[in-house]
């Protein structure tokens, strides 16, 4: 399988995201077993390509998932608090001067 692009990704829906990181899955496990049983170096050197690939369909997952939940609390007097400012910008808010060393 080739390398997948999140940008083509963003415009599939949730069902057939699904449906294709199962696919990868299969397919990494029979890299897998390829390995273990002294595969060829072509399907050893998928592997790597098929893991990121399953990160980049999990990474749209989970964007589009939060994506959604801003939607729908935007304007909500009481919103979870993965709608909220990430805690990296709480704790260091941008500074109003420079910091000497």
């Amino acid at each position: 399988m080739a390398k997948i692009k999140a940008r083509d990704l963003r415009g599939k829906n949730k069902e057939e995201l699904l449906k294709q990181l199962e696919d990868l899955k299969v397919e990494l496990s029979q890299l897998h077993v390829a390995k273990v049983t002294g595969g060829v170096a072509s399907k050893l050197s998928k592997i790597r390509v098929v893991r990121k690939s399953i990160a980049r369909e999990l990474t749209v997952i989970n964007q589009t998932q939060k994506e959604n939940l801003r939607k729908f609390y935007k304007g909500k007097k009481y919103k979870p608090w993965i709608c909220g400012p990430r805690e990296h910008e709480r704790l260091y808010p941008l500074r109003q001067y420079a910091v000497r060393a």
